[in-house]
């Protein structure tokens, strides 16, 4: 179910509590000198996509929301932006409509790395104001890292930026938006040892602010990977709607 496509009496006719909602959350910034600043949009948004087509009757998606907290992006241009509290409240008062209106499932579904932190703040602060709700998110990837490094055959195997993952990806859900002729790698030395958070921007992270090996992406294999990335997403929901209400 499309929220965007339904009547206001269509949802006020839905099961509040065997409802899943889901709001798609990207960005639109900066993907080094080949992909389009729409990327993390056009991504998330596919992923969302076949989670809705795998449970039409049980999912209700939220439009994507293309404006991330992208300001570390910044140093390369072609970025917008919301701050960082900007962004958490955002998605406060996107969900917190539907969560006064009874729905009690909610999934963040997340296509940006820079969305992590204020997703994870916000759902705490939402935690607080509607207790007995089972509130959730994840970044895709995340939910499906196995596959996604079973997939790649650079040296990274995880999500990076502009990457082998995203490329991938772009070169099969919109080929003629990739410039294939400008791709380079860009491998994005470590400054600290593992486990440590770095706060860096993009600047001084990247060469041409892409993080990965893009250069070994095609689009069969991004085909694959959104094949893998698809069922582990709907798994997830699955488990979202099977936790017991008032418990999470």
């Amino acid at each position: 179910m499309r929220f965007a496509h339904l009547t206001a009496p269509e949802i006020r006719a839905l099961d509040r509590q065997r409802t899943l909602v889901v709001a798609p959350i990207a960005a639109c910034e900066q993907h080094s000198d080949h992909l389009p600043v729409i990327t993390d949009t056009v991504l998330v948004g596919a992923v969302a996509d076949g989670l809705e087509a795998a449970r039409a009757d049980q999912v209700l998606l939220l439009p994507v929301q293309w404006l991330g907290a992208s300001e570390h992006h910044l140093p390369f241009g072609g970025t917008l932006t919301a701050t960082l509290p900007t962004y958490e409240q955002m998605l406060i008062e996107i969900l917190s409509p539907l969560l006064r209106d009874g729905f009690q499932r909610v999934l963040l579904l997340n296509g940006h790395g820079g969305n992590i932190d204020p997703l994870h703040v916000a759902l705490r602060r939402l935690d607080a104001a509607f207790p007995k709700a089972v509130l959730t998110g994840a970044a895709y990837w995340e939910l499906a890292a196995e596959p996604l490094a079973a997939l790649c055959e650079g040296p990274r195997t995880s999500m990076g930026h502009a990457c082998e993952i995203e490329t991938s990806m772009m070169m099969h859900l919109r080929p003629e938006l990739v410039r294939a002729d400008r791709i380079q790698d860009d491998p994005s030395p470590g400054f600290v040892p593992g486990g440590l958070f770095h706060a860096v921007d993009f600047g001084r992270r990247t060469e041409r602010g892409a993080v990965g090996y893009p250069s070994r992406a095609n689009a069969e294999k991004g085909k694959r990977m959104l094949d893998a990335i698809v069922p582990a997403v709907v798994a997830a929901a699955d488990a979202v709607l099977e936790v017991p209400l008032g418990s999470a």
